[in-house]
């Protein structure tokens, strides 16, 4: 079903997703270099909130469109890298899901892309995907605000959100190519 918004470009949620993206240099600045947890800490909760704000105005107020479908994904993963970046200096261990995270956006880049290509839909997210998203904000929030958090906790948070990350990979992959495949079929 085709909406009005669908091509917009200046909507409020699409201008909450830029609003994420700008917020990034400032989680890198206060967590890395002034060492101020809880201030990076409250930038990223605030983050999280538009992300919320955002979607759900889309989605109430009929706003969604093409451009959000791919910003504001784009404003998720360039916020969740960022932080694990910022993390790992911190947490070693951070790595596992930042380096999974990267090979998984990677290839939904590609995938996505011929997704488009061949269906002229933009895929959206499914359940697991924001599942790991949900875990993996929370794992983030928790490592951020709590710097002497238990070792086991840690680990066993980090690898959880890795997992989540991986099986959401999974579970996207088979979508994506499932999607292509058919789109070839029918041609």
């Amino acid at each position: 079903m085709t909406t009005t918004s669908e091509n917009k470009i200046l909507t409020i949620p699409n201008l909450l997703s830029f609003v994420r993206i700008l917020l990034i240099p400032l989680i890198v600045y206060l967590y890395v270099f002034q060492k101020q947890d809880i201030a990076a800490g409250i930038v990223i909760v605030l983050s999280g909130a538009t992300d919320i704000i955002d979607g759900w105005i889309a989605r109430t107020f009929h706003m969604i469109s093409n451009l959000g479908k791919v910003l504001d994904p784009i404003a998720d993963k360039l916020t969740q890298v960022t932080v694990m970046g910022c993390l790992v200096t911190r947490y070693h261990l951070m790595v596992i899901p930042l380096v999974l995270m990267v090979i998984k956006e990677t290839c939904m880049t590609f995938t996505g892309a011929a997704v488009i290509h061949k269906t002229g839909k933009v895929p959206y997210a499914v359940w697991h995907g924001k599942v790991a998203t949900a875990v993996l904000y929370a794992m983030m929030i928790l490592h951020v605000f709590w710097q002497d958090i238990p070792s086991t906790l840690s680990i066993i948070t980090i690898l959880l959100s890795a997992f989540l990350i991986l099986l959401s990979f999974v579970l996207y992959m088979q979508k994506n190519l499932t999607l292509i495949r058919t789109a070839n079929n029918n041609k």
